[in-house]
Parts: C-alpha cells; structure tokens; sequence
C-alpha cells in the first residue's frame, strides 16, 4: 500500500457507452444483465484505482433499476469510493442515459458494489483510508456506515437460532400468499 489515505476525486471514474440493439432484450429495452455487467466493470477500476490492486466483488447492494434505457442512448456510469474499511470499499454508482438526439437526460440507477482488495495469492489485504473533502463525501461514508449495519442487523435476525415461523407468520396476511401448511408443521 503506497499511501495512507486518497481522496475520493482520486479514484473517480466516468465511463460512456452508446447502446447497440445487441445490448437489449425481448422487450426492446436495454438487458439489465448488461448494465450490470458495466457497472461490475467500473466498480472493478475505482477500487482498484484506490487500492492499487486486483479486487473482487464481495456484493452489491440496493439494484433498482428506475428508468428504461433505448437502444441509442447515450449511458454514462459515474463512480467513486463513498466507504472504507480494512480491506474493502464501498463503491456508488450512479447509471445516467441520455437521449443524444434531445439531450434528455434520465436517471436510470444507482447502486452500492462492496469490493474487496486482493493480493496475488488471493488474500485480502489493507486499503487505503479515504479523505472526506466536502459534505457529499461525509455523507456518503455516513449512508454506507448504516446500510452495513442494517444489513448486519438483517442477516444476526435471519441467521438466527430464535428465526422460527411462528414469530412471523401473521405478517404473512398481508401478503397476496396462501398458507396450505398440514396441521403439525
């Protein structure tokens, strides 16, 4: 690790890519395998601009796809590092699409790619800290913070030995879900 702390405009990555029919699916729509695909790639290159190593998707996190994108538009792919810890980054996300003939531009996506920093042998291995220059980026690292809670939280409830049926399945009824279970489940 050459140094010990990078500011996030130092691993900022932007990325434009015009949408091809071969991209789209069944509904004429651009495949959103492909622009998960693309946003894999960029989230790959900041970490591993801001680590200066090989890195590996540990997970990825609230993928909401909000807007369409057209075979022609014009898709940019904004990135940069919003959390650090030991050995892993948080990257955000953020998918535009831009019709080139009206200079619309929409907001397709956004998502949260967590990755890890690798050695050559497969081991993860320390980052670099992240320098916070303006409310953005301290807000940002705050939001990251508490979705790794939230989902801490989640999985110590799921994982749990005390997780049993019983405690949730009244909160089934508000649900379009019929329960045929036999008598002694």
């Amino acid at each position: 690790m050459i140094n010990q702390y990078k500011t996030v405009d130092a691993s900022r990555i932007s990325i434009s890519e015009l949408m091809q029919p071969s991209h789209s699916n069944f509904g004429g729509k651009i495949h959103g395998g492909y622009i998960l695909n693309l946003m894999d790639q960029i989230a790959f290159a900041c970490a591993s601009k801001h680590s200066e190593t090989y890195c590996v998707t540990a997970s990825v996190d609230t993928v909401d796809f909000l807007q369409p994108i057209e075979i022609g538009e014009l898709v940019t792919m904004k990135a940069s590092v919003n959390y650090v810890g030991k050995t892993s980054m948080v990257v955000g996300i953020r998918v535009e699409s831009e019709d080139i003939r009206t200079g619309k531009v929409k907001h397709c996506n956004s998502s949260y790619f967590t990755m890890v920093a690798k050695d050559d042998s497969g081991n993860p291995i320390p980052v670099p800290g992240l320098i916070l220059n303006d409310k953005t980026e301290v807000k940002r690292f705050l939001k990251a913070i508490k979705r790794k809670e939230t989902k801490k939280h989640r999985q110590e409830e799921f994982n749990s030995e005390t997780f049993s049926l019983e405690n949730y399945i009244e909160d089934l009824k508000q649900y379009n879900v019929k329960i045929d279970l036999p008598e002694n489940f």
